[in-house]
């Protein structure tokens, strides 16, 4: 104990970002900048759209429109301080500010987990069980789903948030990334991590896998009925209502468990960089270019919106 009141704690850390020749830094801040605004316009398009327009008053819509919610707020805790990082060649952040940037990271993550579930299962009762769609994913259902996916996501994560405050550091305060994620912050702890890891570990069943199993099991159930349909075009539609979904799903996991579930041993930082790069940057831009260009009830209500502001 007197050792570690003896040591100097660190109270702020450095963010390396990409250590690259300033054109190239110049031209990654423009292009992020860019996604950036792109990513907010296109998600606030559809959460305006399934506001106003009557024709996306439905829970998959709504769903849609929540997706587009946490979507905003990832890329908002991410990449405004991603481009202060690339023009000045790196950055400082405080403890707080680190804790916090971790926090709404995660949050927003573990939520996406759960109302991707929550769409695939709206998915399952339209298509499996049709007749009692209407009595199911009623507009009350819909919205105690919605909260409680939040509500999923911000409080699984506060006890492992909690727990990382607790950590002490009194070394080296560079953290080789653009933002701060978990891997390299817990390197840099002085005091024992393993609790934390083995949180992460036990976080992982409910928060990862019981999601990833409702989906799996409604869209194995999915795939059933849609091949006892008789007709082809019966079953082309079928699978079109579905494919958006099953786009952003698999962009979501494959992202995430490129990142946090395959072993790092022999993987590059700047590797890790990239694929973190694409679930906190392009993923959410994705988004809802997926749903705008694969639906035509979206596409309809876009020229619907067009088309009375020109009368206008």
């Amino acid at each position: 104990m007197s050792d570690k009141n003896n040591l100097t704690a660190v109270t702020e850390f450095f963010l390396l970002g990409f250590q690259i020749n300033k054109s190239l830094r110049i031209f990654l801040f423009c292009l992020f900048f860019v996604i950036y605004c792109g990513t907010i316009y296109g998600n606030l398009l559809i959460i305006t759209l399934v506001s106003t327009s009557k024709i996306l008053h439905t829970p998959m819509y709504f769903f849609i429109s929540q997706l587009s919610i946490s979507d905003i707020l990832l890329t908002t805790d991410i990449v405004p301080n991603l481009l202060h990082v690339l023009l000045n060649n790196g950055g400082t952040i405080t403890f707080i500010g680190c804790m916090t940037q971790f926090y709404f990271l995660c949050a927003p993550e573990v939520f996406d987990c759960f109302i991707l579930a929550v769409m695939s299962y709206d998915r399952y009762v339209a298509i499996c069980i049709p007749l009692r769609y209407s009595t199911i994913m009623t507009s009350g259902h819909c919205v105690i789903l919605s909260i409680a996916c939040w509500l999923f996501g911000f409080t699984s994560i506060l006890i492992f948030f909690l727990k990382m405050a607790e950590l002490f550091f009194c070394g080296s305060n560079i953290i080789d990334h653009f933002y701060c994620d978990v891997v390299p912050f817990l390197e840099l702890a002085c005091s024992d991590t393993f609790t934390i890891q083995l949180e992460i570990y036990i976080m992982g069943i409910p928060n990862i896998f019981i999601p990833t199993t409702i989906i799996v099991v409604s869209y194995t159930y999915i795939v059933r009925a849609v091949l006892r349909i008789s007709s082809s075009t019966g079953r082309q539609k079928a699978f079109s209502t579905c494919s958006s979904h099953l786009i952003v799903v698999s962009i979501f996991y494959w992202t995430l468990f490129s990142v946090y579930m395959v072993p790092t041993k022999g993987q590059t930082v700047t590797m890790n960089k990239i694929l973190s790069l694409l679930y906190t940057v392009f993923t959410p831009l994705v988004n809802p270019i997926i749903y705008s260009l694969r639906n035509r009830d979206i596409r309809k209500a876009i020229h619907g919106k067009l088309h009375n502001h020109v009368i206008w």
